[in-house]
């Protein structure tokens, strides 16, 4: 299988911590040979110490000899005082830091003092509040002024500054509607009735969470929250569609979803956060497994390489759910998603691109197939129309040239 080695390391951002002293702490998402992806948690400290070694172990790279031979990337060291704002700027630094490491030559970013630091410790498996040790026993009423974690998440592009973090992320509280088995090592295992704090929720629709001593992915369907309905926090669905093209096909298990092959263009209509995402392929629309789309235009090849795992599991796969909700806001059927279409493609003006077609491409579809060819249009519309459409306006994403005279 071959020595293990680290493909990247991502910051994730950093935690200020309470206990035993206030300090921060930043997260670091490694990716493993394996593909395997571990939250690891290190002091600015660590990471000099780390720097200082490494520089020892390899004067020349280091520029030690010969400063025009420095390879190693620059740290700065750690100041008497480290503040929030300290931690805030640090984190550009260190992003460039980590990035310069990995394309290090081999002998360096593989050599074991690297991989040893990013290995998981102990510490990272445990919740600040969790790690006293046994010689530190904690009653009820001294855990009780013990302060959660706050943490802090760098912005998506990578980029961070004062005004891009306004204050600490307050994870949300989920709770599990039923047990589930883990299939990986990445995941997590959950039972019934379970809470636990969302760290990362990705579009794919595997969310990153934490409880107690416990960190992993879980399947966004099965966790709800536990003051609204989830479906509450699902956007509304747009009509217009966003072009994407698939990256690995699918075959359709249930009715209402599309098996599509790779390769093929779609209009994405409605993205849901369970990682199931409403697409529309000429007039047919369907539930497609997110983590197998990439929009049109973007490197397919790198977003084939980030698939780890399959598509999660669907809410309706799931059996002996249990819901604290004695209400939630019922979900679109496709018939509907499919009129809503019909509606608002008959909307565009006639020169507006009437959606992505792939030639030559086949379409396989589970359930009924609904035609919208021109001379039945008004049938369809008539046979198919409202009240439920109601419940959902649809609206031109522009006005036709001759509104704008």
């Amino acid at each position: 299988m071959g020595d293990p080695f680290i493909r990247h390391i991502a910051l994730l951002g950093f935690e200020k911590r309470y206990a035993p002293s206030q300090h921060y702490v930043y997260m670091f998402l490694v990716k493993w040979q394996d593909l395997s992806e571990k939250v690891v948690y290190r002091r600015f400290t660590e990471i000099y110490e780390f720097h200082k070694i490494l520089k020892e172990m390899f004067p020349i790279e280091a520029g030690d000899i010969n400063p025009e031979n420095r390879i190693i990337p620059h740290l700065p060291a750690p100041r008497w005082f480290d503040g929030q704002r300290v931690a805030e700027s640090r984190q550009g630094t260190l992003t460039e830091y980590c990035n310069s490491l990995m394309n290090l030559p081999g002998k360096i970013s593989r050599c074991p003092h690297l991989l040893n630091f990013f290995k998981v410790r102990p510490d990272d498996l445990k919740l600040p509040t969790d790690s006293h040790g046994p010689h530190f026993p904690r009653s009820f009423w001294e855990l009780s002024w013990v302060k959660k974690p706050e943490t802090y998440l760098m912005p998506r592009d990578g980029k961070s500054n004062a005004a891009d973090i306004t204050g600490p992320i307050i994870l949300q509280t989920y709770r599990a509607i039923a047990d589930y088995e883990k299939s990986s090592g990445s995941e997590m295992a959950l039972a019934t009735g379970d809470v636990v704090d969302v760290v990362e929720k990705s579009q794919s629709g595997w969310w990153f969470c934490q409880m107690k001593t416990k960190r992993g992915w879980v399947p966004a369907s099965y966790l709800e929250p536990l003051d609204s309905p989830d479906e509450a926090e699902d956007p509304e669905p747009n009509y217009a569609g966003e072009p994407y093209i698939t990256i690995k096909a699918y075959t359709a298990l249930l009715e209402d979803e599309i098996s599509l092959e790779q390769g093929e263009t779609i209009e994405v209509i409605h993205k849901l956060l369970d990682g199931w995402w409403v697409i529309r392929k000429e007039d047919v629309t369907g539930y497609f497994p997110s983590m197998y789309l990439q929009q049109a235009g973007q490197d397919t090849d790198q977003a084939q390489s980030r698939i780890k795992r399959g598509a999660p599991p669907r809410r309706s796969s799931i059996r002996n759910a249990h819901s604290i909700h004695q209400r939630s806001r019922k979900r679109l059927s496709q018939d509907t998603y499919r009129r809503n279409s019909v509606r608002f493609l008959q909307q565009r003006p006639r020169g507006a691109r009437p959606g992505p077609r792939s030639p030559g491409s086949a379409l396989r579809f589970a359930g009924p197939r609904l035609s919208c060819s021109e001379p039945t249009c008004a049938r369809v519309q008539q046979k198919l129309a409202p009240p439920d459409f109601r419940c959902e306006p649809v609206h031109p994403s522009f006005t036709s040239q001759e509104v704008s005279l």
